[in-house]
């Protein structure tokens, strides 16, 4: 069965296609294609509270080609969601019916729980030790999710209107910093340690730059080390010397403070990166909708 999932975040949007296969616990899901667009919707939203016309265009020129592809592969079902920047967009009712009218394409807006509750369909926890507990963080443009488990229960899922993209537009003050150290310093409490278990582009690509085996930690020091160096260099000498797109030069910091602040915040050493996101639990999510 070819199935595919279309994720519009704030940053960039991304169209995952996977074959699954097996029954039961047996079922495979394999990537048949990733495909990402830097659509940056949250740059018009986050200042103006809206979507321009230049950047709904690029949306339904992407809609269009992942259209294309998904044809092109056989895909049987899939599903498309929004996440902050199009929750936050005056127009974004006025977009989606655009989208859907020239794409066929219908676009869903799913709230910051769903966001959280999709990013954790992956249960990575699951393969890990039980002498921990975990702390999921989604770090995206818009908004991060939070998703705290102990000894495999769900204690807390919250998702904050924090993102690289807000961080880099001014806006996140000290105040709001203050209030989130509040709420995770009050609900992310246990007797066990805590390790975080990361996911989105930003913590995909220090992984990637750190050349850390697939499946061991990345600890706080590393990622305290990448914040270091990226703050010290312009936008124009990360994409030089890490080999960068603009658009993951320009947010990498800002999510690397997220992720810190965080992890510090709640005293996990270590964090995973399995490489998961929004798009993989839609996947997962929709396959079991089409079972049943």
């Amino acid at each position: 069965m070819v199935l595919a999932a279309i994720d519009i975040g704030s940053n960039a949007s991304r169209l995952l296609i996977a074959d699954v296969k097996g029954k039961g616990k047996n079922v495979e899901f394999s990537k048949m294609n990733l495909v990402r667009v830097p659509l940056r919707l949250g740059m018009d939203v986050f200042k103006l509270s809206k979507i321009g016309p230049k950047r709904e265009a690029m949306l339904i020129n992407t809609m269009q080609a992942y259209r294309h592809l998904m044809n092109a592969y056989g895909v049987e079902q899939f599903r498309a969601c929004a996440t902050s920047a199009m929750r936050d967009a005056q127009n974004s009712k006025t977009i989606i019916a655009d989208v859907k009218k020239k794409t066929g394409i219908p676009i869903e807006i799913i709230t910051g729980a769903q966001e959280a509750s999709l990013v954790f369909k992956n249960h990575i926890a699951e393969m890990l030790s039980k002498e921990h507990a975990y702390l999921y963080i989604d770090v995206g443009g818009g908004s991060t999710e939070l998703n705290f488990y102990v000894k495999g229960k769900q204690i807390f899922k919250k998702s904050i209107n924090i993102g690289t993209i807000r961080l880099l537009e001014g806006q996140w003050s000290e105040n709001d910093w203050n209030q989130l150290k509040k709420l995770v310093e009050e609900k992310i409490v246990c007797d066990l340690p805590i390790t975080a278990i990361g996911s989105g582009g930003n913590i995909n690509k220090i992984f990637s730059l750190s050349k850390t085996k697939e499946g061991k930690p990345l600890s706080i020091r590393t990622l305290r080390n990448y914040y270091k160096q990226f703050e010290a260099l312009t936008v124009p000498q990360r994409m030089h010397q890490y080999n960068l797109r603009e658009d993951r030069a320009d947010v990498i910091v800002p999510a690397l403070q997220i992720y810190l602040q965080i992890m510090r915040w709640t005293g996990a050493q270590e964090i995973y990166v399995p490489k998961i996101g929004v798009a993989d639990g839609l996947i997962r999510e929709l396959y079991t909708h089409v079972k049943k």
